[in-house]
């Protein structure tokens, strides 16, 4: 399954900024931990997580890892 972070914003819209990043199924505008987004968000590959840990939901974050399988071949 493709997954895709997924951003959200302050009271006033993109103006204010990411306030949030959260994990959707790709495609989608509902996260992982149930928030419903803007479908024009801002999207960007989950790969990019641990850039800015501080603006991330730890409930996608969580969500994600149990969804996810670790392959340790990937981690060479």
């Amino acid at each position: 399954m493709m997954y895709e972070m997924r951003a959200e914003y302050g009271p006033s819209g993109p103006s204010d900024g990411v306030k949030t990043w959260h994990i959707a199924h790709g495609g989608t505008e509902v996260a992982l931990c149930g928030r419903e987004l803007d479908a024009s968000a801002l999207t960007q590959d989950p790969e990019l997580w641990s850039r800015t840990p501080d603006l991330n939901c730890h409930t996608c974050g969580a969500l994600f890892l149990r969804e996810t399988p670790y392959m340790p071949a990937e981690h060479e």
